[in-house]
């Protein structure tokens, strides 16, 4: 083990929230060290440069010390949300223009006849035809006409494009046309225009997705480029040389050069952080079945976790607003469909704006307070009645301060705000109005674990709910008080996990190729040299990466449907494929899939293969669980100080009580039964009544429902 003062001896990770940025540097000695800082939305690297330098200087950390900097970014999709992305062109086969606008048959909001799709990213001016076209088994039924390809190329050069999108039909079978359109975009546009390929991106069949994600990973090309690019520059002029590792979105880490290359691969890099570690503790801790709740100041995630491994799923939309992981509410975002980790999202946080709708329904979220001005008891501006302040008047968060004292409250603001804003509407007292928006943000929140759990057959009382995020360790004990779960799980610097997790999280890469046939009529020769192709791609990716080719992991895995259905489920591929037992036992192991999501299997019916999809990672030693286990270490500093007890309020039956606040430490001993309050430097944690709460020996604080 190296030592801790040696260089390169500490790594850091850095995620950005809407309204702060995590800081954590590990050392190699197992010390943790924490920082959450504002985020800066106008310079979001800046917010990284602040909370860098005072943990370094607070820790006396040289940065010629600093190993590895893991990043976890919301820049790519604040770029999309915000309209911000590049200015983008698309390239396509004559008379599939018009793909964007035709989307796919979904109506999210389904009894909304004024319902209007999102405009295409792409203006129809931007759209270029030329005349070329592929078969479906990559042969050339028209060839390639490259003055088309020209006149398309001086049209977008001359309307200021600064990326293309090139998506042609069948291009996944065949690539040809699009690298010889991709020459000569090159030739005919400035240096700096952002090129990017639909069989680069996704080769994979459906015109729709495939030209979704290209024009997102173009539209996107620019902006993470030139952002990754500058955070490099100042954080070698910081004195930091190690380059940057970024999070992907399926859980797996990437090198800065290959997130500028495919930045839709980044779209949600900090919720999947966050649920890699949560598997790795859940295993440590016993429990290999969770639902995590990641709640900030700005939008609660949730991720199911099955046999110690994170759901994923390819089918994803950015821009949708609520993001509720339902096939049946597809429609309202951009696709993208590449791996991520299954993750459903709502727009419910600490800094949740409270309103009233046309009839007079109290709501929270999805509007969010954010950073700048923030809840009106942090006392930088904000106006508007939040969770946050609801929490407050609550008794449940420090009314003086949060993080340790650094962040100053002004608990009288925020009780007249309430008593103005809400009790006048709803003719109750500040209690019953405070204690109301807690019971509406966490019904809010329970929808998101129904999605990725009731929604797909799973019952939640069946999982341990695993709490993190600044704020998700405050509600969850309501939500799993409704939902019956039994047990709840907070791991230590529960305010930073996601930060934590960027540690422990592995290089690695993922790819697929359309392989479409009935699974009996398919060779399993052609599978096998299939996967072999595959491979020898991935492999070469990690090494150009700096990995060793000989220590790397690969999974293989198969997207399978019944004959005539529209939708694939992914099965694992075990064994050699050139075995032909391989292929009944890839047919049995999608029959028990679509009987596990679905509820009912058809055993006869033909089954065919659509994709085959390959996982290669390149352990390291961050990942190993010792390592885990002394990084999840009891630190007897992460306790705030403050009185040992206040009142606060539980509901009706309960009432106001006097309240014990504790800190992790005090737990380590025996179980306490709640109420309490656990108070640290990064989150409060609520225990119930008629729950008790007691630290494990990896310092997560364990709550069961009281026998």
């Amino acid at each position: 083990m190296e030592n801790a003062n040696e260089p390169g001896a500490y790594r850091i990770g850095v995620d950005i929230g809407g309204t702060f940025t995590d800081i954590v540097a590990l050392g190699a000695d197992g010390s943790v060290l924490t920082r959450k800082v504002s985020s800066t939305p106008e310079d979001y690297g800046q917010g990284i440069l602040d909370g860098l330098d005072a943990v370094l200087r607070e820790a006396g950390i040289a940065p010629s010390d600093v190993g590895d900097v893991v990043h976890a970014t919301t820049v790519a999709t604040n770029a999309v949300l915000e309209g911000k992305g590049a200015k983008t062109g698309l390239v396509t086969t004559a008379g599939f223009r018009d793909v964007l606008e035709m989307r796919r048959i979904r109506v999210p909001d389904m009894y909304n006849l004024d319902y209007r799709k999102p405009a295409p990213l792409v203006p129809r001016r931007l759209r270029r035809e030329v005349v070329e076209r592929m078969g479906p088994r990559g042969e050339v039924r028209t060839a390639l006409d490259e003055p088309s390809v020209r006149a398309a190329a001086r049209r977008l050069r001359d309307e200021g494009v600064e990326a293309v999108a090139v998506a042609l039909l069948h291009a996944y079978a065949n690539p040809a046309h699009e690298l010889r359109v991709a020459e000569i975009l090159r030739e005919e546009m400035p240096a700096e225009t952002f090129v990017s390929c639909s069989h680069d991106v996704l080769p994979e069949i459906r015109e729709y997705e495939r030209t979704s994600t290209t024009i997102v990973n173009a539209l996107l090309g620019p902006i993470v480029s030139q952002y990754l690019a500058t955070l490099a520059a100042r954080l070698q002029a910081l004195g930091v040389a190690k380059p940057l590792q970024i999070m992907q979105s399926n859980g797996g880490l990437m090198s800065a050069r290959r997130a500028a290359d495919t930045p839709a691969r980044i779209l949600e890099s900090g919720p999947a952080a966050g649920v890699i570690v949560a598997a790795r503790v859940g295993r440590l801790a016993g429990s290999e079945n969770l639902i995590t709740l990641d709640m900030g100041g700005t939008t609660a995630k949730t991720a199911i976790i099955e046999n110690g491994e994170p759901a994923k799923t390819t089918e994803y939309e950015v821009g949708a607003g609520i993001n509720l992981s339902s096939r049946l509410l597809r429609g309202a975002g951009y696709a993208i469909k590449l791996p991520f980790i299954d993750v459903s999202e709502i727009g419910a946080g600490g800094g949740s704006k409270v309103w009233f709708d046309r009839g007079g329904l109290m709501q929270v979220g999805p509007q969010s307070a954010g950073a700048v001005p923030g809840p009106i008891c942090y006392g930088t501006g904000g106006e508007a009645v939040t969770l946050t302040d609801a929490l407050v008047a609550l008794g449940y968060l420090n009314p003086d301060h949060l993080l340790g004292g650094d962040l100053a409250l002004d608990a009288q603001r925020a009780a007249r705000a309430i008593d103005e804003q809400v009790c006048a509407r709803l003719g109750r007292s500040r209690i019953e109005a405070a204690h109301g928006i807690y019971t509406v943000a966490a019904s809010n929140m329970m929808r998101a674990v129904k999605a990725v759990s009731t929604f797909r057959g799973r019952d939640p009382r069946d999982f341990t709910l695993f709490a993190f995020g600044g704020n998700g360790p405050v509600v969850a004990m309501e939500i799993a008080r409704e939902l019956e779960m039994p047990r709840l799980l907070v791991p230590p610097s529960p305010g930073v996990f996601s930060a934590l997790g960027l540690l422990v999280s592995e290089p690695e890469h993922e790819s697929l190729q359309t392989l479409f046939g009935r699974l009996d009529e398919t060779a399993p020769e052609a599978i096998s040299q299939a996967f072999e192709r595959l491979q020898a791609d991935m492999q070469q990716r990690l090494v150009d990466d700096g990995h060793d080719p000989g220590a790397m992991l690969v999974q293989r895995f198969a997207d399978l449907r019944y004959a005539r259905q529209a939708f694939e489920l992914t099965v694992p591929v075990t064994g050699d494929a050139r075995d032909p037992t391989v292929l009944s036992r890839m047919e049995a192991a999608f029959h028990e899939e679509h009987q596990r999501t679905y509820g009912h299997k058809s055993e006869g019916s033909p089954v065919e293969m659509v994709n085959i999809r390959i996982r290669m990672t390149a352990p390291s030693n961050a990942a190993d669980t010792i390592e885990l286990a002394r990084l999840l270490a009891p630190h007897a500093d992460n306790d705030a100080a403050g009185p040992r007890s206040r009142m606060a309020w539980f509901g009706p039956e309960v009432g106001s009580v006097e309240t014990p606040v504790v800190g992790r430490r005090d737990l380590i001993d025996t179980p306490r039964a709640g109420p309490l309050i656990v108070e640290e430097y990064d989150a409060t944690c609520i225990v119930l009544p008629g729950y008790s709460a007691r630290v494990d020996s990896n310092a997560n604080i364990d709550i069961r429902v009281d026998a």
